[in-house]
């Protein structure tokens, strides 16, 4: 493994630990009665994707160090999975304070992922 999906692999496996505390925070929260009831969904699916979509980062990452892809698309393919991951997720978080604003961010988010994997099931299927 190097470049892009070395880079990119190190980025995911630091970031799990800050999920890990928000979900600690989060109970720090719950705890203390702050949130009202739609501020803890998306918290809470905010929370959710971040971890989820940090895991999936991770194996699409070793399945695209595996495919055909050239390096350029390879730095394409994880911005889009880094950004996707920020975007899906933050989205939740921002429709804390802004649900229009916050829900197009995660679509966005989604939009992105899907691009990334689609690059990335080219880069096995055709390469």
């Amino acid at each position: 493994m190097h470049g892009p999906v070395q880079l990119f692999t190190v980025i995911a496996l630091v970031s799990l630990p800050t999920v890990m505390y928000g979900g600690y925070a989060l109970m720090g929260l719950l705890k203390r009665g702050v949130l009202n009831d739609q501020q803890k969904s998306f918290f809470r699916a905010g929370h959710a994707h971040a971890g989820v979509l940090l895991v999936l980062a991770v194996v699409a990452l070793q399945v695209l160090d595996r495919s055909g892809l050239s390096d350029s698309l390879r730095w394409v393919a994880c911005f889009l999975l880094l950004f996707g991951v920020l975007a899906q997720s933050g989205g939740f978080f921002l429709a804390m304070l802004r649900t229009r604003v916050g829900m197009s961010i995660t679509t966005a988010g989604a939009v992105l992922l899907g691009a990334a994997m689609l690059i990335t099931a080219y880069g096995v299927a055709f390469l």
